[in-house]
C-alpha cells in the first residue's frame, strides 16, 4: 500500500470565490463530504494533514514582491491599489474579502504535501484545493490567483531532484509551462482542448520550449469532443516514453475534471471511466506524486471524480452506489457515469483523427518513435 496523503481542513473551503462563481468552494467541501461518506480517510495507509500558510520567500519564488503586496491589499480591501494592473476585476478573477488568505492557503497545501514526500514521508499527497495552473507572476488568470503548482515544482527543484508535470485538465496549462518554458529541470505535459476553441487560446504542439528547455514542454492539443478512447490513446502514446526518457525523482498532476462531457465551460467528451484510467496510468508511472486539483464546474461530477482519484492514490475501491448522505442532487445516485458521452459517430471519429494528428506531429517535433 502507498503511504497516502490527503491535504484536508475546513479552513480550505471556509472561504473563497463568491457565490456564483465557477471556482466556487462548495466543490471542495462537497468532495471532501464525499470523501467522509465513503469512510475513504480512516484506513490504516491514509493520513489527513491540513494545510499550512506560505510565507513571503516562498510566494516569491515564482510571484513578484509586488504582485503579492497587492493580492493582499485587494483583499483587505485596499482602494489605492488598480486591481485591473494585476489581472482583478468582473468576470473570471474578482476580488473578494479574504481572499488573500484563502488562495495562499492552497499554495501552503501543495507545500505541506511536498515536504512530506521530499522527506520520504508519503509515497502519493492529494491537494485537491490547489492546481491554479492559470496564475502568472504579476497577474491572476483564469480564476487563479497564485500558481501552487509552480512554486511546490520550485520546492523540489531546489533540492537537485528532477519533476515531470502532467495536466489533464481540459485548459492548457499555461501558468506552468510559462513558469518553467527555458528550464530542462521540468517536463510538462499539458493535454487539453485545443486553444483554438477554448481559454487561454495557448498550448499547441509547436510550443516545446526555449533555450536549454527546448523540448521540455510538451502539448497535446485536443478537438471538441474528444472522448475516453481518443485521451486514453494519446495519453498512452506520449505519457509513458517521455517519462521514461526524461526519469522524474517526482511527478505533480494536476487532475482537472472540466474535461468531462457535461462541463458547462469545455467542450471535451470525457467520463469519469476516462478520467479514473488516466488516474491510474499516472499512479503506475510515477516514482512518488503530488495531485492537485485544478477545475471541473459541474458539481455533479467533481467529487465523483475527486473521489474517484483518492481511491486510486490510495489503493481503496468504493462501492458505485453513493452513499446515502450523499446523493442528493445526483441522479442517477452512482459513483460512475452510468452512461457513455452522448456523442455521433462522426464525432467520435473527428476526435479519433484529430488525436491521431497531434500524436503524428508530436512525434516528428520530438522523436518519439
Amino acid at each position: 500500500m502507498k503511504r497516502a496523503v490527503i491535504i484536508g481542513d475546513k479552513i480550505l473551503w471556509a472561504d473563497g470565490h463568491p457565490p456564483g462563481h465557477p471556482l466556487r468552494p462548495e466543490r471542495l467541501q462537497n468532495t471532501w463530504d464525499m470523501l467522509q461518506a465513503y469512510d475513504a480517510l480512516t484506513v490504516a495507509n491514509v493520513r489527513i494533514v491540513p494545510p499550512r500558510f506560505p510565507n513571503e520567500t516562498e510566494l516569491t519564488s515564482f510571484h513578484t514582491r509586488n504582485y503579492v503586496d497587492a493580492v493582499r491589499h485587494l483583499s483587505q480591501g485596499t482602494k489605492n491599489v488598480n486591481p485591473a494592473r494585476y489581472g482583478f476585476g468582473q468576470g473570471d478573477n474578482p476580488v473578494f474579502p479574504g481572499m488573500f488568505e484563502s488562495e495562499a492557503l492552497k499554495v501552503g497545501g501543495g507545500l505541506v504535501g511536498t515536504e512530506l514526500l521530499l522527506n520520504n514521508e508519503a509515497d502519493v499527497v492529494f491537494n485537491f484545493a490547489g492546481g491554479l495552473h492559470h496564475a502568472g507572476k504579476a497577474h491572476a488568470s483564469g480564476f487563479c490567483v497564485f500558481g501552487d503548482a509552480v512554486i511546490a515544482i520550485q520546492k523540489i527543484l531546489d533540492t537537485g531532484r528532477r519533476v515531470a508535470y502532467i495536466d489533464i485538465d481540459a485548459h492548457h496549462g499555461d501558468g506552468v509551462q510559462n513558469a518553467f518554458y527555458d528550464d530542462p529541470r521540468v517536463l510538462t505535459i499539458s493535454f487539453h482542448e485545443s486553444g483554438l476553441y477554448l481559454f487561454p487560446s495557448t498550448g499547441f504542439e509547436h510550443e516545446i520550449g526555449t533555450g536549454k528547455g527546448k523540448g521540455y514542454s510538451v502539448n497535446i492539443p485536443l478537438l471538441p469532443y474528444t472522448n475516453d478512447e481518443a485521451f486514453v490513446w494519446a495519453f498512452d502514446q506520449i505519457v509513458p516514453p517521455l517519462l521514461e526518457r526524461f526519469a522524474p525523482d517526482i511527478v505533480v498532476a494536476q487532475l482537472g475534471l472540466d474535461a468531462h462531457w457535461s462541463d458547462p465551460l469545455t467542450h471535451l467528451s470525457l467520463t469519469t471511466h476516462g478520467f479514473e484510467t488516466l488516474f491510474q496510468r499516472i499512479h503506475d508511472l510515477s516514482p512518488r506524486w503530488l495531485a492537485v486539483g485544478g477545475g471541473g464546474y459541474e458539481p455533479t461530477v467533481v467529487p465523483r471524480g475527486w473521489t474517484l482519484a483518492w481511491g486510486v492514490m490510495s489503493g481503496q475501491q468504493f462501492a458505485d452506489e453513493l452513499p446515502a448522505t450523499v446523493t442528493d442532487g445526483y441522479s442517477p445516485p452512482l459513483l460512475h457515469d452510468a452512461e457513455p458521452a452522448p456523442l455521433s459517430d462522426m464525432q467520435r471519429e473527428q476526435a479519433r483523427n484529430g488525436a491521431s494528428e497531434v500524436v503524428k506531429r508530436l512525434n516528428k517535433l520530438l522523436a518519439l518513435g
